[in-house]
């Protein structure tokens, strides 16, 4: 398959995703669903606005497009928050999906044209693979503000997955101490995003991981346990939060011992990875259970680094693609697989389900490597940056059951802030060892 036949299987795949999750009469696109979230057509609006700009324009505002400048601005994520998007004179749901389809449609013509060099120095393709990662991941938005929506559902049970195996929960594995290669480079990785750039070596001394996440049933002991009433196990910060948020339990489980999920309430299954948790409840379960969270660092070794070759390995299993033999990913389960569920999808170390299922939570702030150079959308990484002025963010790894396999590398750097939970976020523990 060419670079060009891959790029266009991707968009298409990024799109037919985005039609199903708006394929809702209009007065749901234009709810929001909570002030953390936009509505649903500002999403479908901005992914088409975004690749325009990127692949019609060259990244050149200046230039016209095909909205007038003054719409063009309410897509505009820096200059809007959120919870102000639904007051908005937004494009309606009919002009929304009209403006995708024409941008489409251009792009493909972009596409089949590509040259191999444009002369600015950005490789053509790259700039497509931008395009489809940013789609799948406000796809991936998406489905958190339709996690929180209220109401009768209005999206299925999600696809079947795999058993998990007895066992495995509570167990970990021995990541012996020394040096691995961290991040990628953009010739191993050609769709690789800024901050996962530039590879180098750095040395960890030897820790121990989680061998699969932290289960609903490991959490439930924690929660009976008096966890969330017992400020010695949270930070400062954490503890204020839980306050103030009133936290009592991961988002969306009852006292009745059920959750609701997409709008269906059934029992918590005990052996699938927690999600739902802030960082702050992750450091808290983690100091309970005489744990730690794992630097992003010890993560990404614990994920890619192969001892026995010296060498990194594409994914944690090795070089083959992602497959439903392998992860959980794609967003079709709409739930986390049970823990066990993919033993052939371990690391050089023993450590299962690293990719899919939950976000992880790292002790992580967001920094950039060695070497870091902004990308064609510089506004993607180093606004974000610990000293950046925009906040306090930590870094989450691995992807979740929501994320794309196109976009996702054990190399890729999510992030948020550590009272984030309506993302499909979990707890991988770590200890010194």
């Amino acid at each position: 398959m060419t670079t060009r036949e891959a790029l266009a299987r991707q968009l298409t795949s990024a799109r037919e995703r985005t039609l199903r999750l708006v394929e809702l009469d209009d007065a749901e696109l234009v709810r929001q669903y909570d002030p953390l979230m936009s509505p649903l057509v500002w999403d479908l609006a901005h992914i088409g606005w975004q690749e325009e700009l990127w692949l019609l324009r060259g990244n050149d505002a200046r230039r016209p497009g095909l909205l007038e400048p003054a719409v063009e601005r309410l897509y505009d994520a820096f200059e809007h928050s959120r919870a102000s998007r639904v007051h908005l004179p937004l494009l309606p749901p009919t002009d929304a999906r009209s403006f995708v389809r024409t941008v489409r449609a251009k792009s493909l013509d972009a596409l089949e044209a590509l040259p191999d060099d444009d002369g600015t120095g950005v490789d053509p393709a790259f700039v497509f693979g931008m395009v489809v990662s940013h789609e799948n991941q406000h796809d991936e938005t998406m489905l958190q503000a339709l996690s929180i929506r209220t109401g009768p559902p209005i999206l299925g049970r999600g696809a079947p997955l795999p058993p998990g195996r007895p066992g495995v929960a509570g167990t970990s594995v021995l990541v012996p101490g020394g040096p691995f290669v961290l991040g990628v480079t953009a010739a191993e990785e050609p769709m690789s995003l800024d901050n996962e750039r530039d590879a180098h070596v750095v040395d960890v001394a030897s820790f121990r991981i989680g061998r699969v996440p932290v289960t609903n049933g490991e959490w439930r002991d924690f929660v009976d346990d008096g966890g969330y009433r017992e400020p010695r196990w949270w930070s400062d910060a954490g503890w204020a939060h839980r306050r103030q948020a009133d936290l009592t339990a991961p988002k969306f489980w009852t006292e009745a011992g059920t959750r609701t999920r997409f709008g269906y309430v059934e029992d918590i299954p005990a052996d699938e990875p927690v999600q739902h948790v802030t960082f702050f409840e992750a450091e808290a379960y983690a100091a309970w259970a005489g744990a730690r969270l794992p630097t992003e660092m010890e993560w990404e070794k614990a994920c890619a680094w192969d001892p026995v070759r010296g060498t990194r390995r594409r994914f944690p299993w090795g070089t083959s693609e992602p497959s439903s033999a392998l992860v959980n990913m794609g967003g079709e389960a709409l739930r986390p697989a049970p823990v066990g569920a993919y033993p052939a999808g371990a690391s050089a170390y023993g450590a299962e389900q690293m990719l899919g299922d939950v976000w992880e939570w790292t002790t992580s702030p967001l920094r950039p490597w060695p070497g870091f150079t902004p990308m064609l959308y510089e506004q993607y990484s180093s606004p974000f940056f610990e000293g950046s002025g925009a906040g306090d963010y930590r870094v989450l790894r691995g992807g979740a059951w929501s994320v794309a396999p196109d976009i996702v590398r054990p190399s890729f750097r999510n992030w948020d802030h550590p009272i984030r939970r309506q993302i499909f976020s979990g707890v991988r523990l770590a200890w010194d060892a």
